[in-house]
């Protein structure tokens, strides 16, 4: 069974850490300045979760379709962005079995990584927090 149960449940955990995340003004200035719009294509279960700089004072999450293009695009299943953000498994690792499939511009890419730390240090007691196993 998916660690994510169903739509809704991905949304309350994913979308409210990211919008916990942003509500960090140190994080958001960081996100904001970063000028990356992020979208998750994520399966089991299938849903687009978009992270971005908004209208550049505050970051939004949303979900679903979006007239917006991307800078990257990551696509992974729910299991795998659970044990992405617990750090269980690596974004080298991950793109070279197949796991995490990225698109958009390497340099960008870079550029996120130091940006998520906040989010793999809270995603654990968040999931928790939320009835997932973090085992």
């Amino acid at each position: 069974m998916p660690v994510f149960e169903n739509v809704e449940k991905m949304q309350e955990v994913l979308g409210g850490l990211f919008q916990n995340l942003l509500s960090d003004p140190d994080f958001a200035v960081k996100f904001i300045k970063a000028d990356i719009i992020i979208k998750f294509n994520i399966s089991e279960p299938s849903a687009e979760l978009w992270v971005t700089p908004g209208d550049g004072t505050t970051g939004v999450v949303a979900w679903g379709k979006q007239d917006i293009k991307p800078t990257i695009e990551m696509t992974l299943s729910g299991d795998t962005c659970h044990k992405f953000w617990l750090q269980q498994i690596s974004m080298p690792i991950a793109l070279a079995k197949g796991l995490i499939k990225a698109k958009g511009p390497m340099p960008k890419v870079l550029k996120l990584l130091p940006l998520l730390k906040p989010a793999y240090a809270a995603y654990p007691d968040w999931a928790q927090s939320h009835g997932l196993s973090i085992a």
